[in-house]
């Protein structure tokens, strides 16, 4: 007999971690009740203390970074191509010039 793992969606997650943080029903109730272990309540818990500063934290814009990211490719690109078009001055000649044709 396979087992599959449950997955829960970031909700629950937290749904379960804010119960665990009330106190209100004990990590052995709260298992029963969402069919969870209590170590797993206790870790979701855990992370939820942990991470609860970051939400008061302005998050980086994932677009400014995208923007950023695109940036620096092209300058990238345009200091390659520089380098291409010295690179290219160097090696071909300069075109003849037309001194005696009027």
């Amino acid at each position: 007999m396979s087992k599959h793992r449950r997955r829960f969606d970031s909700a629950l997650k937290a749904k379960i971690a804010l119960e665990a943080l009330k106190e209100q029903l004990t990590a052995a109730q709260l298992a029963t009740h969402y069919r969870v272990h209590p170590t797993q309540i206790a870790q979701w818990k855990r992370q939820l203390a942990q991470g609860a500063a970051s939400v008061f934290n302005p998050a980086p814009d994932r677009d400014a970074l995208r923007d950023e990211e695109l940036i620096k490719e092209l300058y990238e690109r345009i200091g390659r191509l520089q380098m291409e078009l010295e690179w290219l001055q160097k090696k071909v000649p300069p075109p003849i010039s037309k001194r005696g044709a009027r």
